[in-house]
C-alpha cells in the first residue's frame, strides 16, 4: 500500500502531465476502466489501484490481465493522482506507441480524418471517439499542438486512442501521402458553395478539419479537391471542431451505406 507522495512512482505519474515529461520519457497516463480495457497493444509500466473507488465488479478481471506491477494507494493519494473530479480507481502508466502513415492500412474505398492543429485536447479525444464510431481506416494529426497522449485526450477518446490507427505527422507529408493514393481532399470553409450533404463521399475521402479560431491552412485549403460548408442558421458562423467532424463523418457513413 502506497500512502506517501513522495515515492517515487507517484512523483513520477504526476510529472506525466506536463507534456516535457512525456517526451522526455516516452512515458503517458492511462486513467479508467474503459480506457484501460480498451489498451491492449500498449505495454503498461505500473498501475495504481485503490478498490475503494472502483465503480462496479469487473476490475479485479482487468487488473489481472495486465502484467505489470501494481500498486495499491489510499483513497487520498490516489484522488491526488488523478484527473478527474470522480475517479475511478484505476491509473496506469504506460509506455509510448508511435505509428506512421505507412502503417495505415487502406481500405479498397478510405476513409481518413486528418486533424491539423487541434488545440483543445478534448476536442482531439472527442474526434478519435467519432473516428472509431465511424470505422475510418485512419486519423492522421498534423502540425500537432496537442500531443495524442496528453490525459485529457486519453480520457476525451475514452479509450479509442488505441483502437485505431493514430499518426502524427506534418502537413506537406501527408497531403503528399493522400495524393499518392488518389484520396479526394474534403475541406469545410464558411465560404464554400456547396453544403456537406450535396457531394459524393462514396469515393475514397480524407476529412480535413482545423481550428475553429484560425481554420486550416492555405495548404490543405488549396489543395482540397472538395470544399462544403455547413449550413449556420443562427447567430453562430462555426460549430465546436469536433461535433463539425462528427457531422462530416457521418455523412460518409449515411452516403456509403445508402449509395447517395
Amino acid at each position: 500500500m502506497i500512502t506517501s507522495a513522495q515515492n517515487p512512482k507517484v512523483k513520477l505519474a504526476k510529472k506525466l502531465w506536463k507534456r516535457r515529461e512525456r517526451e522526455k520519457t516516452q512515458l503517458f497516463l492511462i486513467e479508467g476502466y474503459r480506457e484501460l480495457s480498451r489498451a491492449g497493444s500498449i505495454e503498461i509500466e505500473s498501475l495504481f489501484i485503490c478498490p475503494e473507488l472502483f465503480l462496479g465488479s469487473n476490475e479485479p478481471d482487468l487488473i489481472a490481465q495486465i502484467v505489470a506491477p501494481v500498486y495499491p494507494c489510499t483513497e487520498s493519494l490516489f484522488r491526488s493522482l488523478s484527473y478527474r473530479d470522480r475517479p475511478d480507481g484505476l491509473l496506469a502508466i504506460a509506455k509510448q506507441s508511435h505509428r506512421s502513415l505507412e502503417e495505415i492500412t487502406p481500405s479498397p474505398n478510405p476513409f481518413y480524418v486528418i486533424a491539423e492543429a487541434i488545440e483543445k485536447p478534448g476536442n482531439l479525444g472527442t474526434i478519435l471517439r467519432s473516428s472509431d464510431a465511424t470505422g475510418v481506416d485512419g486519423v492522421i494529426v498534423c502540425d500537432r499542438c496537442t500531443d495524442i497522449h496528453n490525459p485529457n485526450v486519453v480520457r476525451a477518446s475514452v479509450g479509442t486512442l488505441f483502437t485505431l490507427p493514430v499518426v502524427e505527422a506534418g502537413g506537406e507529408e501527408t497531403f503528399n501521402w493522400l495524393k499518392e493514393q488518389n484520396v479526394a481532399i474534403l475541406a469545410a470553409t464558411p465560404s464554400a458553395k456547396v453544403e456537406y450533404t450535396e457531394v459524393d463521399l462514396n469515393q475514397g475521402v480524407a476529412i480535413v478539419v482545423g481550428t475553429e479560431q484560425y481554420g486550416l491552412s492555405e495548404r490543405w485549403m488549396e489543395g482540397a479537391d472538395l470544399q462544403v460548408k455547413l449550413p449556420m442558421l443562427g447567430v453562430a458562423d462555426s460549430l465546436n471542431v469536433a461535433m463539425a467532424t462528427t457531422l462530416l463523418l457521418y455523412e460518409v457513413i449515411r452516403q456509403r451505406r445508402h449509395g447517395s
